[in-house]
């Protein structure tokens, strides 16, 4: 057998590339920042970078969120901590030409928060904001569309969120920490792009058993009388599902 040569494969590097999504103003929204260098210098595009040497694809996407957004993932090892986003892998993309720089391969990952304040550029970002997904899915990709694959990249992202929160709560990763049936119901609607009856939405959620808990307190921010406030259940899978309604 002969020995293994590392010069004799190809080289090429390993991205991270975020798909940070949150509900804002009853729309899905997405967050992206400007490109400060080459290739597509001036471009939007999904926050991400290089994978260091000494570290996970976990950590790789840790750190970009924080460097380039100035949010953080949520450490399930720190239950306590409320504030930190939800972070799972997403998908794998390695097109040859999907980077003009080099072979490259991104590992992307999905970010779910609640709605927050202005994100902070950094990294090889010179700024970055909060866009609706429909406009950003909408735009020309050959000129003002997103850089790289990325409009593919956060397509997938849009449809992973929409499937997940049918069967999981994940939807609650949308909420805050104490939150009333009438926002998570406009999560479902600005998610799934629909409208949602408020009664029965209210019974399935309620009825399905570990998914909200009531959190004692009561609430006026939305107008009206003081409505109820819950918070997240154990359950992890919801029986029966959130079934999406067809549009």
């Amino acid at each position: 057998m002969s020995p293994y040569d590392p010069s004799a494969f190809p080289p090429f590097a390993v991205t991270v590339d975020l798909v940070v999504l949150t509900v804002r103003r009853h729309a899905l929204w997405a967050l992206v920042v400007r490109r400060g260098e080459q290739p597509f210098q001036g471009r939007w595009a999904l926050p991400g970078g290089f994978v260091r040497g000494d570290e996970d694809l976990a950590g790789a996407a840790a750190r970009e969120l924080a460097e380039e957004t100035g949010l953080c993932a949520h450490d399930p090892t720190a239950p306590g901590v409320d504030n930190g986003a939800h972070l799972e892998q997403l998908a794998t993309y390695g097109d040859p030409k999907r980077d003009p720089r080099m072979r490259v391969v991104s590992v992307a990952h999905l970010v779910l928060a609640p709605d927050l304040p202005a994100p902070t550029a950094g990294g090889d970002a010179n700024s970055a904001r909060w866009a609706p997904v429909d406009e950003l899915l909408s735009a020309d990709q050959a000129s003002t569309g997103l850089a790289f694959d990325h409009a593919r990249i956060l397509a997938d992202g849009v449809e992973r969120a929409r499937s997940k929160i049918e069967y999981s709560s994940l939807a609650t990763a949308f909420c805050p920490p104490e939150f009333t049936v009438g926002e998570l119901r406009r999560v479902y609607e600005a998610v799934w792009g629909v409208s949602l009856d408020p009664r029965n939405f209210h019974r399935k959620v309620t009825g399905t058993p570990g998914f909200l808990v009531p959190s004692g307190g009561t609430t006026t921010r939305q107008g009206g009388r003081p409505a109820q406030l819950f918070r997240a259940g154990g359950a992890t899978l919801l029986n029966p599902p959130m079934l999406r309604p067809e549009v």
